[in-house]
């Protein structure tokens, strides 16, 4: 039994996949579970040419990732190449981490003890992917796992089945081991009982998510009935505090890309962002005039910076926040009318801390300002959040600039950078309700192995008993 994704422009056929049911769980984890200490027992080099060959794969299947990307999620061409690009960035990265995933020899008291730090596979880890990036959380989820000497099953996301499913298809022809790399894809109404079948799966020993913090507490409460260690990357509203010192202009243009590139659809996306009233005015303005420049269009044609939003259900909910905003008295700078999923640019000005829009993830591209005092307002509004995943700061005074980025409660801070930045071989990942744990790098290591303790004994050993 097949279900279907609707294109949310044309209203058409998508793409069709397999519903498959809880019941399936089972087999699918004995099955990768079976074949992962085979994958296990090669050589990092022989690992690591096997994940080379994934990216080339990833590569060659460019324009079959534009189309379905276009089709499921309404993406523009341009973000579904940077996908790919990236994605297979991150496999290179993770196939350049198999040497590296070294243990080391630790000091011991006992004489003649020899003690190891040894790092070893997990086993079998679940993989939980979003749509708003499809190909490189997608990657994301199996690449680095995969270097460390796992088995990895992922679990597409119901709104890209076929752009998940395409990422199965080209690690299969890289060459790993028959049923190391397993797809789940499943009817968005058997979404909650097939995962719970595969987190109770007992060869699933971890799980990582990225999506929303309210799937992700449901995800960890499910884990930790059985103590399952999670990585998790959820939800961000990301501060972008712009002082009295800022080069204006680099400011605007790092907000924009950060606030509106894949229609504010990006777990780093600029959601809030927190001037110091001295040059509040001047950059609402020059802002405004940006966001209004950046046309909406339809992303087959291939003419407008931005594309569609995933579904309607996210208009309407970006909508009820900027309505809720402009009734506590905040000011509309830029937007309009949204035609069905093709939703302007929206600058809110004047947003306080009273407001939705400052608390609420927008996930959509509306983007509030908000006014500080001074640079201590600015980093106390910054921290005014649940989350914490990406931040931003722009000033001319660098060490100040690093003084300040120190006091951003968020797993990443830029100073001079868009909160939009990603790159395989950094620590990724965030702090309170968006998650914890960290991809990328030696990271990504730590978190998807386990470390043991081992020691040989070089002399005889002598005993109180």
């Amino acid at each position: 039994m097949d279900f279907q994704r609707i294109n949310p422009i044309t209203g058409e056929i998508a793409s069709a996949a397999t519903a498959m049911q809880a019941g399936d769980m089972a087999a699918i984890a004995a099955s990768a579970a079976a074949v992962q200490p085979e994958w296990a027992a090669m050589g990092p080099n022989a690992r690591r040419a096997v994940l080379n060959r994934a990216a080339d794969a990833l590569e060659a299947r460019a324009d079959s990732f534009v189309n379905a990307m276009m089709g499921e999620i309404g993406a523009t061409e341009g973000w579904a190449r940077f996908n790919v690009m990236l994605a297979a960035g991150t496999v290179r990265e993770a196939a350049a981490l198999t040497t590296q995933i070294a243990g080391e020899v630790i000091p011991s008291d006992k004489p003649g003890c020899i003690a190891m730090a040894v790092k070893e596979p997990v086993g079998v880890i679940l993989g939980i992917a979003p749509w708003n990036a499809p190909v490189i959380l997608g990657v994301r989820a199996i690449a680095v796992p995969l270097a460390c000497g796992n088995a990895v099953i992922l679990k597409a996301s119901e709104s890209c089945p076929e752009t998940h499913r395409l990422i199965v298809e080209a690690f299969a022809e890289a060459g790993f081991p028959e049923g190391l790399v397993q797809c789940v894809t499943n009817a968005p109404a058997d979404a909650g009982e097939v995962v719970g079948a595969l987190i109770d799966a007992p060869e699933v020993r971890r799980i990582n998510f990225t999506g929303s913090t309210a799937v992700g507490r449901i995800i960890a409460r499910r884990a930790a009935e059985h103590l399952k260690p999670c990585l998790l990357e959820l939800g961000g509203k990301a501060p972008f505090i712009v002082l009295e010192d800022a080069d204006l202009d680099e400011a605007v243009k790092a907000a924009a890309f950060g606030a509106f590139m894949n229609q504010g659809q990006i777990c780093m996306s600029t959601e809030r962002i927190i001037v110091v009233e001295a040059v509040a005015d001047e950059f609402a303005q020059r802002f405004a005039a940006k966001a209004a420049s950046m046309a909406v269009g339809d992303p087959r044609e291939g003419k407008t910076p931005l594309g569609a939003v995933v579904d309607r259900k996210t208009v309407d909910h970006c909508l009820a926040l900027i309505e809720d905003a402009l009734a506590k008295g905040a000011r509309q700078l830029a937007g309009g009318e949204a035609q069905g999923v093709l939703m302007p640019a929206h600058v809110i000005d004047g947003v306080t801390t009273d407001m939705k829009l400052f608390r609420d993830e927008s996930f959509g591209p509306v983007v509030g300002i908000v006014r500080a005092r001074d640079a201590d307002h600015a980093v106390a509004l910054a921290n005014d959040s649940e989350y914490g995943l990406s931040s931003a700061i722009f000033t001319r005074d660098i060490p100040r600039g690093m003084k300040l980025a120190r006091q951003v409660r968020a797993g990443i801070c830029h100073v001079n950078g868009p909160t939009v930045h990603d790159e395989p071989q950094m620590p990724f990942g965030g702090v309170g309700a968006s998650g914890y744990g960290r991809f990328g790098g030696r990271q990504g290591i730590d978190s998807f192995t386990e470390t043991r303790w081992i020691t040989v004994e070089t002399e005889g050993g002598h005993y109180p008993i």
